[in-house]
């Protein structure tokens, strides 16, 4: 009697869509995690480079290099002027070059966006006059506009969907880390001149020290499998995911989860692609959000200092308070790897665009010191919940084949925005005072508000391809 054979089950052919699958069905064990604490350390010398503007700039005015004051609109010698170059080159790198990490892959972007800005900053620490200042601070904007574009977007697709808030937010947690030690560096260095150097080179050289991590840290990270496969090498797709496949599952301890059936996934990677439904609404929405949460986070972090001193503190004691501040940077994202994923990430944005307007006000009428200083850390721990829920939220509403793009693009006006929020901060600090920069920053928030609550899509919970349909 013959015995009939069952025909063996043949896995899913390997497509954009089963590569996603695989992925998103991974347990979050610690390879995973690794990868997004790599990420997040490039991300740490990225927020440093970014945000030692205001710190170093007392001394910059110190040794005569910058002014205060800016003279006319767009005055180069003042520090409104060096704070908007960076943002300048910002703005131009993620506008121009976001696409670049679509065409050569994220780690490949990565590494190299890392090493440009390292070196631009290496360069800043030797200028002596604002021309040669501000030209090599535009060419760091440069790579931090880039890298800032290829960190998210990488993070967004080597990780499963159901930790992507979380790693996001284990990224901010460890990349602010950076604020508070920047920070207390200039207090202690700014002022002085440690072996005969003026302290702000000092600060500037500490973080240029990032291009030593930067191969040892694109040597462990694998090439996104969702962009190989997107880009048509399916084969290196299915060799990564399997090889990933099969360490996860030893530190799994069993066989892990069966894929769930692919998404459909879309094609195209052309700047009108971002512009088709539902695209083109999406883009519109963060575009609006961009151009004016910028007001509201870098309104405050660039000037920290500078606000505390209208406020009636003295300089040194600026700093140090300053530093006290920023201590509460990596807060905010620590509070959300509890959060990250339990919440939808729209409501948290408009919840910590509400908390930066009641804490900004309290702050522009405040003249004691442990009023100041609890406003400032409200200020700081809403603005960087609030910077890591944007940056999840803007991964995910776009497809793997535009992502980079599409996200450059969208983030590269909050740069643009950035660049004349420094004169607009300025301006109103000389005219208004504290006051009329906070009235400034709350208007900005209630459009923040107002744009994502009633018009941006929710996104929590969802599989990135599936976001996208």
């Amino acid at each position: 009697m013959a015995i009939s054979k069952q025909p063996d089950v043949q896995p899913p052919p390997v497509s954009v869509g089963t590569i996603s699958a695989r992925l998103d069905r991974l347990p979050a064990t610690w390879t995973i995690w690794k990868f997004v604490v790599l990420l997040s350390f490039g991300f740490f010398f990225e927020l440093y480079d970014l945000l030692y503007s205001g710190y170093v700039a007392p001394g910059l005015i110190k040794s005569g290099i910058l002014t205060p004051v800016s003279v006319g609109p767009f005055g180069a010698k003042g520090v409104a002027g060096f704070i908007a170059v960076l943002f300048l080159g910002l703005f131009v790198g993620t506008i121009c070059c976001g696409f670049l990490a679509d065409r050569f892959g994220r780690r490949a972007i990565f590494t190299y966006s890392l090493l440009v800005y390292t070196g631009a900053n290496l360069m800043v620490a030797f200028q002596t006059t604002a021309a040669g200042l501000n030209f090599w601070r535009f060419v760091s904007g440069l790579g931090i506009g880039l890298e800032l574009v290829t960190i998210g977007t990488y993070i967004s697709e080597l990780v499963p969907k159901q930790i992507r808030g979380r790693a996001f937010a284990c990224e901010q947690a460890l990349g602010f880390m950076a604020v508070p030690i920047v920070a207390f560096l200039s207090y202690l260095l700014v002022p002085g001149k440690p072996l005969g150097i003026d302290g702000w080179r000092w600060v500037v050289m500490i973080g240029a020290h990032g291009a030593i991590f930067v191969w040892f840290i694109r040597r462990a990270l694998p090439e996104s499998p969702r962009w190989l496969a997107q880009n048509g090498r399916l084969r290196e797709a299915d060799r990564v995911m399997s090889n990933l496949e099969s360490i996860i599952e030893r530190e799994y301890g069993g066989r892990l989860p069966a894929p769930s059936a692919p998404e459909l996934v879309t094609s195209g990677r052309k700047f009108r692609d971002m512009w088709v439904k539902p695209y083109g609404m999406r883009a519109a929405v963060m575009i609006i959000f961009n151009i004016f949460q910028t007001v509201g986070f870098y309104g405050f972090a660039n000037w920290v200092p500078t606000l505390l001193i209208k406020q009636g503190i003295i300089v040194t004691a600026s700093l140090l308070y300053s530093s006290i501040i920023a201590l509460a940077a990596p807060i905010g994202p620590v509070i959300g790897l509890f959060i990250g994923d339990r919440f939808e990430r729209k409501a948290v944005i408009v919840a910590t665009a509400a908390a930066i307007v009641v804490c900004g006000l309290v702050f522009s009428q405040s003249s004691g010191k442990v009023l100041l200083i609890a406003m400032g850390v409200g200020l700081t721990l809403a603005s960087n919940i609030m910077s890591y829920s944007f940056h999840a939220y803007q991964t995910e509403l776009f497809p793997t084949s535009i992502r980079a793009r599409a996200v450059g693009f969208v983030y590269s006006w909050s740069r643009l925005s950035a660049i004349f929020t420094s004169f607009l901060i300025a301006a109103l600090l000389k005219q208004f005072g504290t006051i009329g920069v906070f009235v400034s920053i709350a208007a900005a928030m209630l459009i923040v508000m107002v744009v994502i609550g009633f018009m941006g899509p929710r996104t929590r919970g969802l599989a990135l391809e599936e976001i996208s349909h």
